[in-house]
């Protein structure tokens, strides 16, 4: 809901409420985000922030912007926070003054062309704010909807004006809590260990969390969660900031003694410059703001919810995924077809309905260092072609799918000696090489065209139901020779739109292939990639037990559903870890469920195992893709993981544990289940028992007795 009438404003989600208004002098206050308040409580909260706006008969009015809490932060006129935005004049000027204007309002959630963005629902207020010394005119976007408690915002910035200005920084929002105690988490790690949470005091200055790779990466994750003082999983408010963007990003805390905390974030600036011409403008990645008084497990609930109804792709959000085996780390790039028949013969027993061929079967590419690029079957290694594996498939009542990394090129291919200028290098400079690759310049539309011609080629004359898309290292050298020297400022940007340009030219082409993302695991994995790709490849940790602290951090930002989870080999190829087959299932039951390893060499006993994990899997894959997350217990704080998803009719719900460490004297510990009807009466399957959402929830149930690793999985159904 919104209510606006020029002079203040009140925006209301479900259970939160954010209120602005226009100082005496012009400009946009912040008053309020938090809980709910109502609209006569607007005359209250102003009479509040005009103790500290500047005031018009103030001969110093323009130094107290700086105590003012802004809905956008000057640069150089006595506002001393990080600016939002800056904006460089052709005489290298770049103060800003930016005063209310206009407001409007519409139905649903603005499309944002070239970008993902959320695709429907809610009402949206548009406020024009004007610069008072540059033909520079900003549109501050707030998407509200009474059903969710997350607030969609985002920038547009118009040069109004005839002469170009360089945007130096060009951020998506600013938003302004209350002094207070505040603890920031963080969704940092590595390759093979990615989102893992971390939670700190906020410290005195500006904490900031970036990336320059040009992807989200696998380090650090666009996504802040700001915790109250005794926040916890189930209790105490929280906000979570979480950009809808994959490219090089940057999220900012600022914090002084007594002052507000400051919140903004959206494109990184390290390196930015966007030459905006007369009559053009320049829109910045959504931000999804949410709001929660029920702990990080509420914010994470409206986060999931958000993402399925709003951002993930409709046709598929939803839709039952396939069970997928995959041959990579079965085979690695030494297979052919009669390496790769049994793997397929074996998942049709077992129940697999999807084979994915990885890495290697096109080009010159029998290893890592040839062939990228060239996207075209080499027959001497699949004789007759996919052709003769998409038979095989079929001849098993199974479908196929297949690998591409499409942003990338090896110096040793055809693409490469036909067309050196076209990956990313500036010349006269040897350019950093990672896997024995360079990147395309997706920067230039030639180059995009030329890789949607010839992975598209390859999706219309094959029966390819499902890709996986990878991208196996980062962005350096950052320069393209299509823009001139002043212009070098937009390459990070303009990739990553080259990126979402193929993406929506392919899904949109090819509506009955479903895209995976991947980048060398885990390290693209956001809303922004979300919007085209239904699921991301989690890590490349499959480990039993690495890989539920992986997911137990995605977890806090993105649904179950998101996340692809693999059974692979032990000792686990990672970790050189061996955890029981039943474990490895039931943890990758938590996601898009499927195998990574040669099924045709398992035991009897794995493969009578698997063909059950299989057919539970399609039990609870409804709740996988639709049911309310609860985090029971933390892999990172004990010695146990848990998580339960519960449908939303509080009708059945399923629970997955893990014993990770065992201690002497541990045993005893007491699990309580959260999401259910207090009043319902629910028989746990496994267990053999039948108790009431209130004893399940108050009193608990006795932990299970395992060694480490040791897991369970528990199907509850409401029978009363």
């Amino acid at each position: 809901m919104i209510l606006a009438d020029g002079k203040r404003f009140l925006l209301s989600g479900k259970s939160y409420g954010y209120a602005m208004a226009v100082t005496e002098t012009g400009f946009l206050q912040h008053l309020h985000y938090g809980g709910k308040i109502t609209e006569r409580d607007l005359d209250y909260l102003f009479a509040i922030g005009a103790t500290v706006a500047p005031h018009k008969d103030d001969f110093n009015a323009d130094m107290a912007f700086d105590s003012m809490l802004g809905e956008y932060g000057f640069y150089a006129r006595g506002d001393y926070k990080e600016p939002t935005a800056i904006f460089e004049r052709r005489d290298g000027a770049s103060m800003t003054r930016l005063r209310y204007r206009a407001y409007r309002t519409q139905k649903g959630a603005p499309a944002v062309a070239g970008m993902p963005h959320a695709r429907s629902g809610g009402e949206t207020l548009i406020i024009t704010l004007k610069d008072d010394f540059s033909e520079i005119e900003v549109d501050l976007y707030y998407t509200a909807s009474d059903d969710s408690d997350v607030l969609v915002r985002n920038a547009v910035v118009r040069n109004t004006g005839r002469e170009a200005v360089m945007l130096k920084k060009a951020f998506s929002f600013r938003a302004e809590l209350p002094n207070g105690s505040y603890r920031m988490m963080r969704l940092a790690g590595t390759w093979a260990q990615e989102r893992i949470p971390e939670i700190a005091p906020i410290a005195h200055g500006v904490t900031r969390l970036h990336t320059l790779r040009g992807a989200s990466s696998h380090n650090t994750n666009p996504f802040m969660g700001i915790l109250t003082e005794g926040c916890t999983e189930e209790r105490g408010e929280c906000y979570g900031v979480q950009l809808v963007y994959s490219g090089a990003f940057a999220l900012t805390a600022e914090w002084c003694k007594n002052g507000p905390l400051t919140l903004q974030g959206g494109i990184n600036d390290v390196g930015f410059g966007w030459q905006l011409n007369g009559g053009e403008t320049f829109v910045t990645p959504q931000t999804l703001l949410t709001y929660s008084y029920e702990g990080l497990g509420g914010m994470s609930r409206s986060i999931h919810d958000f993402l399925r109804e709003k951002m993930i792709d409709p046709a598929y959000v939803y839709r039952q995924r396939p069970i997928v085996v995959n041959n990579w780390e079965a085979t690695y790039f030494g297979f052919d077809n009669e390496k790769l028949f049994p793997i397929i013969d074996e998942a049709a027993k077992l129940g697999i309905d999807t084979f994915v061929l990885d890495d290697g079967w096109f080009g010159a590419r029998r290893n890592d260092r040839a062939g990228l690029g060239d996207w075209f079957v080499n027959e001497d290694v699949l004789k007759g072609g996919l052709k003769t594996v998409i038979d095989r498939c079929k001849k098993n009542g199974m479908k196929f799918g297949l690998w591409f990394e499409p942003e990338m090129v090896n110096e040793d291919s055809d693409l490469f000696r036909a067309h050196p200028d076209w990956a990313i290098c500036k010349e006269g400079v040897e350019p950093c090489r990672c896997r024995n690759q360079l990147v395309l310049d997706f920067t230039r539309k030639e180059v995009v065209d030329y890789v949607f011609g010839t992975v598209g080629k390859v999706l219309k004359e094959n029966d390819i139901s499902y890709v996986k898309w990878d991208m196996n290292r980062n962005i350096t050298e950052c320069f393209t020779a299509a823009l001139p020297a002043e212009r070098q400022g937009e390459f990070m940007h303009r990739y990553i739109l080259g990126v979402y340009d193929l993406a929506e030219r392919l899904t949109g082409a090819f509506p009955n292939v479903i895209f995976e993302g991947c980048a060398g695991g885990g390290g693209r994995f956001d809303a922004g990639m979300l919007y085209y790709f239904p699921q991301i490849w989690t890590s490349d940790d499959t480990d039993g037990y690495e890989r539920a602290k992986i997911q137990w951090g995605t977890s806090v930002c993105y649904p179950l559903s998101a996340m692809s989870c693999h059974v692979s080999v032990c000792p686990n190829h990672q970790t050189q870890r061996t955890t029981p087959f039943q474990t490895r299932g039931n943890i990758a039951s938590l996601g898009a469920f499927g195998y990574e390893l040669d099924l045709s060499k398992m035991t009897d006993e794995e493969k009578a195992l698997a063909k059950l994990q299989v057919e539970a899997y399609r039990r609870t894959a409804e709740l996988v893709l639709k049911g309310d997350l609860y985090r029971l217990k933390n892999p990172l704080e004990g010695d146990y993981f848990c998580m339960s998803v519960v449908s939303k009719d509080k009708s059945e719900a399923y629970v997955v544990g893990e014993r990770t460490h065992g201690n002497p004297c541990d045993y005893n510990q007491y699990l309580y289940l959260r999401g259910l009807d207090a009043d319902g009466l629910y028989e746990i399957e496994e267990l053999k028992i039948t108790a009431s959402g209130k004893a399940l929830m108050n009193a608990g149930l006795l932990l299970p007795r395992l060694p480490d690793f040791g897991s369970w999985a528990w199907h509850l159904k409401q029978v009363r």
